[in-house]
């Protein structure tokens, strides 16, 4: 597999998810999917994937939606999930290698870079793999490039952080305790297409038709733990506070630790720490 280079507007991102990013990703795998795996489905459905179609799973990471897809799509179908990180794709391979699929490939590429495979998919899906682009009408141009005429594009991304309690939870508990992050509300991250209208404005420029931006809203159980403590680990080095305690001393992060676990405790139940989530579900057609 060739590396891909950590240059051009998305080098941070490249630095960043072929790092700890992914790494940890790649530890926290199984938590994810299963925290996730409502929002892939929900995207999935309103996609109406059919028996035989060619699929584009973009930013697939550890490969779970592209091994769903690819039991959808049948032995006369395909799916190809590509993603910037070479060890979630490492992981994406051997999970599709513990399957009897043959119909499921992984490449590492850029979709903001250039267009992939031009005129070869009937959809194109991502659970939560499109909010990190420096130039988003760039990368979905290259996204509308690789559908055939017709072809359907669906994904989940993030509302806005206050509709997101497992993730504003943690924040309001470390930001007493450290500076709040430097980042603007366009900014490439997990709530960079918060904003409906803007999000509907990127996919129309990059030639999109047919576009709906629905809200699907439910709850999650913090990374799927049913352990108090784990969820606080979970939280801790998945969420925003892992960067906003970045350089801290041991002192803040004992602190911060038990501010985390005060208020996740209040939403301890028998199926977990179970916290509000908010997604945009995302149609749209390449006309």
């Amino acid at each position: 597999m060739a590396k891909l280079v950590a240059t051009g507007p998305n080098a941070d991102q490249i630095e960043f998810w072929n790092g700890e990013g992914g790494e940890k990703f790649v530890r926290y795998q199984n938590a994810l999917d299963l925290m996730l795996k409502p929002f892939g489905d929900e995207a999935m459905r309103r996609a109406d994937v059919k028996a035989g179609e060619a699929v584009l799973d973009i930013g697939c990471g550890c490969g779970d939606t592209s091994i769903d897809l690819a039991m959808a799509v049948g032995v006369t179908g395909e799916v190809v999930g590509v993603d910037i990180s070479e060890p979630m794709l490492a992981r994406a391979e051997y999970m599709a290698g513990q399957t009897e699929l043959t119909n499921v490939f992984f490449e590492l590429a850029d979709v903001e870079a250039g267009p992939l495979h031009r005129d070869s998919f009937d959809l194109a899906f991502s659970r939560f793999g499109v909010m990190f682009f420096r130039n988003p009408v760039t990368a979905f141009s290259n996204v509308h490039a690789a559908l055939r005429k017709g072809g359907r594009l669906s994904f989940a991304c993030w509302q806005a952080l206050p509709r997101n309690q497992w993730v504003s939870i943690q924040l309001q508990a470390v930001l007493p305790l450290v500076p709040p992050p430097p980042m603007g509300p366009e900014d490439p991250g997990p709530f960079s297409f918060a904003d409906r209208e803007r999000l509907r404005g990127i996919l129309s420029q990059a030639g999109f038709t047919d576009i709906a931006i629905e809200p699907f809203d439910t709850e999650v159980a913090l990374g799927g733990m049913l352990v108090l403590d784990d969820a606080v680990d979970f939280s801790l080095e998945i969420g925003p506070a892992t960067a906003l305690l970045k350089g801290a001393s041991d002192d803040v992060r004992a602190q911060a630790r038990d501010a985390v676990r005060a208020a996740l405790q209040t939403h301890q139940t028998k199926r977990g720490v179970m916290l509000a989530a908010g997604a945009w579900i995302v149609t749209a057609t390449k006309g």
